[in-house]
């Protein structure tokens, strides 16, 4: 090996020889095989297979371990002396290795820090978008090992596999000794030129993966089959014997209807008054405590991946950037990956001309049907290195210490919990009358419902940001489902059926509230939609369903998910009922409205419904937002525009179901100052 990099190396053979691996005739050998052939005296050693190749760079990153990748590079004067210093002192409170450090903060290139390595290890820096690999070397179904791992064969040179590496640990050379399976020798790129040249000749691999997984692993669970032929036959027969009955016993046919759907109201409220008891204990606010924060050890953090698909979003790009960098989370052991369309030329060009870190990758999607966000998350998952992994959208603010605060709740939970929910509230509260609605209601859905829903074993239906996921987990359940438009309440509940248990813990991610009634209804629209979805893909084996989640978690998931979604088809119903009631005072109802249906109805319409109403002003009381408390008196003129949304979620689910309508956001028409760190935490400051 030449001497390129200073005095930190010791040539190659010598090392070996020093460590009892070759002898010294072996290396007289290859010295004058040096001579005849030229060539690197590490790769002739490797094709004369006089040391295995695991035994080799075990030897070589040893002592590059030694050498100290900061001292190389300060060098060759790519470092300041004072950045090293720096760098030392993180890495004795991060743990992470001191290359990791270098390239998190932003100091040096990853390409710089690749030419670094090469000349170190007296290797080639190769440009594979120039010098392009061979790609009948690689191995189709190992694509995924690739592009999570950064390695890919490159060529055939000499009698060796050439392998090109973004680093070189002797974990990583291990690997790629048993994933390729014959002696090798490696090569050192950048991993933007590995992940870059992957999509390309991997596109179609990774998105037919990320499309048809779960559809051809688990049928029964993806919703690409909006009813299955036995619902559309029972659909069939209790519509028929439906007209029949009705044909025949019209007065008590409609009173039976009457009843049933009073009594499953009833129930629902009693449901909703229970989930507001439960969810409003103390203890869940303190779950993770500020104290147990503090403790941590940085050192024992693992790398956690946050997901960030964005689909013309050029605008909120630096405020998100700027979000993630600044969470209390060591930078070296956060690999955020920025999902973007392959089409969305607007944010992928604001994406490279942000100069963002390196812990920063962008992840192209290849165009195909269909175009969600789910189906993006599953693509980024190939090329995704975190034990933990996040989901935020553009316009998030993470409070941040929720990181920590999620590795803390993974272990104080039991050992079979899959993800953890964080809390997802609003930074432009009170900005207009839908902006105050829809902060109680989200205070009240992730402040309440969803800890109680924890508490009493029911399936959660997790939000579309802020859940945090046990990568392992994640994969074995083949990621999200593409065709689903509500692919977290989806796999909430399918983490529930496998066993898994979905919790919750007490850090906030605010978001941008629609401000805007169309753009809301776009919104809302789609989420009622994908609840239907969910209802019929896990109502296609009730028996089976009830088995799984046992008596509570199945009526529960009949009242919260299916109670959501008849409310909202039939509130427009009743209250029109109400109405003309009310103010012709006709008496064509009462053949319908027994006196043992009518006080039902009745006690839904006053006490039910004013119990909602209190739910919404302790939603905003809870999170100190009282000047919303009055507001609340106005829900029912927000259940009215719910209701709207769900006939529109009907109508797509029957003739577009797996159209996923884009909400507009960066709508908000003042300035908001958001700071989590100062006044009462966790509170927007407007």
């Amino acid at each position: 090996m030449t001497q390129t990099g200073g005095a930190a190396k010791l040539r190659i053979g010598e090392l070996l020889v020093s460590r009892g691996l070759i002898s010294n005739e072996q290396l007289e050998q290859a010295l004058a095989r040096q001579q005849r052939e030229g060539g690197p005296l590490g790769h002739i050693i490797l094709s004369s297979h006089m040391v295995g190749t695991l035994d080799f760079y075990d030897a070589l990153t040893d002592h590059f371990r030694r050498g100290r990748i900061g001292d190389l590079l300060v060098e060759k004067g790519m470092l300041s002396e004072e950045k090293l210093t720096e760098a030392i002192y993180i890495q004795g409170e991060w743990g992470s290795r001191l290359g990791d450090i270098i390239l998190a903060k932003g100091w040096v290139s990853p390409y710089a820090m690749g030419q670094t390595l090469a000349d170190h290890f007296d290797k080639p820096h190769v440009d594979l978008m120039q010098n392009r690999p061979d790609i009948r070397l690689l191995d189709r179904s190992k694509l995924s090992v690739y592009s999570e791992k950064l390695f890919m064969p490159w060529r055939r040179e000499g009698g060796l596999l050439k392998v090109a590496v973004v680093d070189v640990t002797p974990e990583l050379l291990k690997l790629v000794d048993e994933t390729v399976g014959e002696p090798f020798d490696f090569i050192v790129t950048s991993k933007f030129d590995i992940i870059w040249l992957l999509q390309e000749i991997g596109g179609s691999y990774y998105s037919e993966k990320a499309v048809h997984e779960l559809a051809n692993a688990l049928p029964q669970y993806s919703a690409s089959e909006v009813f299955t032929s036995k619902q559309l036959l029972f659909l069939f027969v209790w519509m028929t014997l439906s007209v029949i009955v009705l044909a025949i016993w019209p007065i008590p046919s409609l009173v039976i209807l009457n009843l049933s759907i009073s009594l499953f109201l009833f129930l629902n409220f009693g449901l909703r008054m229970v989930l507001g008891w439960v969810g409003g204990e103390k203890h869940f606010d303190q779950f993770v405590t500020d104290e147990e924060v503090l403790a941590l050890d940085d050192r024992d953090l693992p790398v956690y991946t946050v997901l960030l698909p964005m689909f013309h979003e050029a605008a909120t790009l630096p405020n998100i950037a700027q979000a993630l960098r600044t969470l209390d989370y060591p930078l070296s052991k956060l690999d955020i990956k920025l999902i973007l369309e392959q089409e969305d030329d607007e944010t992928i060009n604001a994406a490279k001309e942000l100069g963002l870190e390196g812990i920063f990758e962008i992840i192209r999607v290849p165009e195909s049907l269909p175009q969600t966000k789910p189906k993006a998350c599953n693509y980024a998952l190939h090329f995704s290195r975190g034990e933990l992994a996040t989901i935020y959208d553009g316009e998030d603010a993470p409070e941040p210490d929720q990181l920590k605060k999620a590795v803390i709740a993974f272990r104080k939970s039991p050992a079979n919990t899959a993800v953890i929910q964080g809390r997802l509230n609003y930074f432009n509260v009170a900005e207009n009358w839908l902006t105050r609605m829809f902060t109680m209601e989200y205070s009240l859905w992730f402040d309440f419902y969803l800890p109680a829903l924890d508490a009493l074993h029911i399936p959660i239906p997790l939000g579309g940001t802020s859940n945090h996921f046990k990568m392992d987990i994640l994969r074995e359940m083949g990621g999200w489902d593409p065709y689903n438009v509500t692919e977290d309440c989806d796999l909430g509940v399918r983490l529930t059926q496998a066993g898994h248990r979905v919790g919750v813990m007490n850090s906030t991610t605010f978001e941008e509230a629609n401000n805007s009634i169309p753009n809301w209804i776009r919104q809302r629209s789609r989420w009622l939609k994908g609840y239907m979805q969910s209802y019929l893909v896990h109502m296609r084996t009730p028996i089976k369903l009830y088995g799984e989640l046992g008596h509570v978690g199945f009526w529960g998931f009949q009242f919260f998910i299916g109670g959501t979604i008849v409310s909202a088809l039939l509130t427009p119903v009743l209250f029109l009922m109400y109405i003309l009631w009310l103010v012709t005072s006709t008496m064509v109802f009462d053949p319908y409205f027994p006196s043992f249906v009518l006080y039902i109805t009745l006690f839904n319409l006053l006490v039910a419904n004013g119990m909602l109403v209190y739910l919404f002003m302790l939603s905003g009381f809870k999170r100190r937002y009282f000047g919303l408390i009055p507001w609340a008196l106005t829900v029912p003129f927000y259940w009215v525009l719910q209701s709207w949304a769900g006939y529109k979620g009907l109508w797509q689910l029957i003739h577009n179901p797996f159209y996923w309508e884009k909400t507009h956001h960066g709508l908000t028409t003042f300035e908001v100052t958001h700071d989590v760190t100062a006044g009462q935490p966790g509170k927007p400051k407007v």
